[in-house]
């Protein structure tokens, strides 16, 4: 963990490691237009700015509307959050049963229990989304891929490929656990 903490430190990607508080990076509203008056299958998405303050949590808000970043270990070490409650609940924060794991803005299916692993990073990692319902937009700088939402456009993460995990993708989808929740697939 303090490895990521310094390689963050050296990139220049985090004005605060405090577990009680987010990492900022050039903070960006995602207003959705295409979406805002789209009721969708898979659940309401919000009309407006305040309809998604309304809907999450100030925390979820500056993570997924404004493409903050949870400090690592942070889903992991919360309670209440994605990893301590599969803890809890299964002993493993990557347990095999049939579960999907979906988008808290608009609980669109995301990943697979089949596709999540322990990449040791901080963060929630799946090698790969179900089919359709991650975007991936190369952030500005070309140092990353960013992945949303297909759904409601949320920020999820960030894309790493290449990295030599041993996965069927060699993919590393590094997940914010605030914008997932989990339930059984059926």
């Amino acid at each position: 963990m303090r490895t990521v903490f310094a390689l963050f430190s050296l990139l220049g990607l985090t004005s605060t490691l405090s577990f009680n508080k987010f990492i900022t990076r050039s903070p960006r509203l995602i207003h959705s237009t295409s979406l805002l008056s789209m009721s969708t299958k898979t659940g309401d998405v919000p009309k407006d700015i305040e309809g998604w303050r309304t809907k999450l949590s100030p925390d979820q808000f500056k993570v997924l509307r404004e493409s903050a970043t949870e400090p690592p270990g942070y889903s992991e070490n919360k309670p209440g959050e994605l990893e301590f409650e599969l803890k809890q609940e299964f002993g493993t924060k990557c347990p095999k049963e049939d579960i999907i794991y979906s988008c808290v803005g608009c609980s669109a299916p995301l990943y697979t229990a089949g596709s999540k692993f322990d990449s040791g990073c901080g963060w929630p990692a799946f090698y790969e989304g179900i089919e359709g319902a991650i975007k991936e937009i190369p952030d500005p700088d070309g140092r990353r891929v960013e992945i949303v939402c297909s759904n409601c456009e949320s920020h999820l993460g960030h894309v790493f490929k290449g990295e030599g995990f041993p996965t069927p993708t060699d993919e590393r989808h590094c997940v914010n656990g605030i914008c997932l929740k989990y339930e059984p697939a059926n």
